[in-house]
């Protein structure tokens, strides 16, 4: 107490912290005029750049050259239940060679979505049964159904890896806070800011163009979740259950997997969900390794500019995600409720009614399959296809509104993108280092200002620093802008009930569209390009802002709020005065999530033209450059680590200001 009492009497007084930026402003602004006898504080001088991408390009060379054996091991033990799955779901099992080869066919897709009504009804009743089934029909009306069978192999793989993966990853971090401070969470932040392109280098580079090694780049993206949950989970079980269980004398193993871990399974579920939707996004982008399914039907239909092809193709992955995620939702809610079948009922058909008969329609669907071919493929007969009508529909917007968007496009980039790129791209580097570094020591002391000026440092002395700063003033916009939308959404969501009703449905549908479909109308309208990418980050970044807004006003304590009324307060004030600053840390961590889900949308949106370190990454990925690839890579993520570490500390201390 006295050593915090003596730092808060020592520290600078807010006039004082003022004069100080003052003058750290005032000498960037000297810096970057006086940039002809400084040339070096203001672009990184070329011949003092790192060759970090070098030295990772020869370490991944001698990976690949002394270890072969071993990802060839890897590809051989991972490929087997890969290509059960495949077989089982998308394509057909074949024994033997030539005309006298046995085929087996895939599971039958009347028996598939038959399961899924199924799964729907005995996870969360009628209304699931229809949107899940309705999902898994719709795939297959459509014409989508091999694609998404494809996908869905993928992902029912990957997804117990990444669970199993992620469950002892966390109870080792929890368990050891030193491995937890030191080890797994300097690595979670890392995998969860580096963008997903950046794991395609190296899995292509060490396990070749394949579903496997789009496999492990899905598992390496979609794993951090499962490992927060878990030690987030096993921290939230009440001491007193931790009591009980030693008093009825339970080893440390009978403790962990008898008693904590069952009563942290509502957290734990909530984890499987995250990384089955992660896992989702991931599968799209590994489309382009290998993975094949739906997110390569989208990737075609995009470079060949197919706008109905495309649009389809998106919303089979939307159906898909919807199902998934809503499955996954009910069956994490089921759990929390403690919805277990009794262990005591005898049989294995009684104890477990719906699996006996999930697996008992697979079995005859798929048997009939072999008489019946309209059971094993679905007929085209039945099929439809709206690409004609989102073609047409695109055509009518883009011929009758063209010169109203091509305005509007050529005004945002010559008043507000160009502008705002020159003044990134030409800001000093050191200046930029120094005032970063001068944040991190005002919110959290030396230790934040060391961290965040190195990782600034890091874009510049590894040559990036131009198409950094690119990155900053594209996602800055974005986040900004969606902010500027999502908050005043957020406080009119919390301020009535009927608004939030109506924008729940609206942000959930956009929080499981899987990236790559916030593309597709956005490019047909507004070509490739800033203005595009602006557009649809905007759109995949707003939901975090609306909900952090939303839940951090109802969450400000209702006894609050009725002394603010007996004070005599008006609503306005009352909203305003007690509301509002009690909120502002909730509003700042959905600040926080906005920029990272913008940064995450950046590097996508390399696709369609930008020029930035998503480019970087994407050019490495057509390269198979690993060195470019993986230094870009972590670029990005410092940039989202810094960003991320200052607007934490700044929250933390509103937070404890507000008591």
């Amino acid at each position: 107490m006295t050593v915090t009492a003596n730092a808060s009497q020592t520290r600078p007084p807010i006039q004082r912290w003022l004069m100080i930026w003052v003058l750290a402003l005032a000498a960037v602004l000297v810096m970057f005029l006086l940039q002809d006898r400084l040339p070096w504080a203001v672009n990184y001088p070329v011949e003092a750049v790192v060759p970090v991408a070098d030295w990772v390009s020869a370490l991944m060379g001698w990976i690949k050259s002394n270890l072969s054996w071993l990802t060839r091991s890897v590809t051989a033990v991972l490929g087997v239940p890969l290509d059960f799955a495949l077989n089982l779901l998308a394509k057909n099992f074949k024994f033997g060679h030539g005309a006298d080869a046995f085929v087996l066919p895939r599971l039958s897709w009347v028996g598939v979505c038959a399961v899924a009504f199924l799964a729907g009804h005995a996870a969360g009743g009628r209304k699931l049964s229809l949107l899940v089934g309705g999902c898994f029909l719709y795939i297959a009306l459509f014409g989508q159904w091999t694609s998404a069978m494809l996908t869905l192999a993928l992902i029912s793989i990957a997804v117990p890896f990444c669970i199993l993966t992620g469950l002892f990853a966390g109870i080792w971090a929890w368990r050891t806070p030193w491995a937890e401070r030191l080890v797994v969470s300097p690595a979670l932040d890392l995998m969860q800011t580096i963008p997903t392109f950046a794991y395609l280098i190296p899995m292509l580079l060490l396990f070749g163009n394949s579903p496997v090694s789009a496999m492990i780049a899905t598992a390496i993206f979609a794993t951090p979740p499962m490992v927060r949950a878990t030690m987030l989970g096993l921290s939230r079980v009440p001491s007193e259950i931790d009591d009980f269980s030693e008093m009825a004398g339970c080893t440390a193993r009978q403790k962990l997997w008898r008693v904590l871990l069952p009563s942290a399974r509502p957290t734990l579920m909530v984890g499987v969900n995250q990384v089955i939707m992660l896992a989702l996004n991931m599968v799209i982008i590994a489309s382009m390794i290998g993975a094949g399914g739906l997110g390569y039907d989208v990737l075609l239909a995009l470079r060949a500019l197919k706008v109905g092809e495309a649009m389809e193709a998106g919303l089979a992955i939307v159906a898909l995600a919807i199902a998934l995620d809503r499955l996954s939702q009910a069956i994490a809610r089921k759990q929390a409720k403690g919805n277990v079948h009794r262990s005591g009922s005898p049989g294995f058909w009684r104890r477990h009614p719906n699996l006996t008969l999930a697996i008992a329609i697979l079995a005859v669907t798929t048997l009939l399959g072999l008489f019946v071919p309209a059971l094993a493929t679905v007929p085209k007969a039945i099929t439809f296809t709206t690409a004609p009508l989102w073609k047409a529909a695109v055509n009518w917007v883009t011929i009758n509104f063209f010169d109203v968007i091509e305005a509007f496009r050529v005004a945002l980039i010559l008043n507000v993108l160009n502008p705002v790129r020159a003044f990134c791209e030409g800001f000093p580097w050191l200046g930029a280092a120094f005032l970063l570094g001068l944040a991190g020591y005002q919110l959290s002391g030396p230790r934040l200002a060391v961290l965040v000026a190195m990782l600034t440092a890091f874009c510049a002395v590894t040559g990036l620093w131009e198409k950094t700063m690119a990155t900053v003033y594209l996602c800055g916009i974005s986040a900004f802008l969606a902010c500027l939308i999502g908050i005043p959404v957020g406080l009119m969501a919390a301020r009535s009930d009927r608004f939030e009703k109506i924008v729940t449905p609206v942000i959930d549908t956009l929080q499981v569209l899987p990236s790559f479909c916030f593309i597709i109308p956005v490019v047909m309208l507004f070509r490739v390009g800033d203005v595009t990418a602006m557009i649809a980050t905007i759109a995949f970044a707003v939901v975090p802002a609306i909900r952090y807004t939303n839940h951090g006003i109802r969450q400000v304590p209702s006894a609050l709020i009725e002394a603010a009324k007996v004070s005599g307060c008006t609503p306005r004030q009352t909203f305003f005065r007690v509301q509002l600053p009690l909120a502002l840390p909730e509003i700042m961590l959905g600040v926080n999530q906005t920029i990272l889900m913008a940064l995450a949308m950046i590097i996508i949106c390399a696709m369609v033209g930008t020029r930035d370190l998503g480019q970087e990454v994407f050019i490495a990925l057509s390269k198979a450059d690993s060195g470019r690839g993986i230094v870009a890579g972590l670029a990005i993520a410092f940039i989202g680590i810094v960003a991320d570490r200052l607007f934490n500390a700044w929250t933390a201390k509103a937070r404890a200001r507000l008591g």
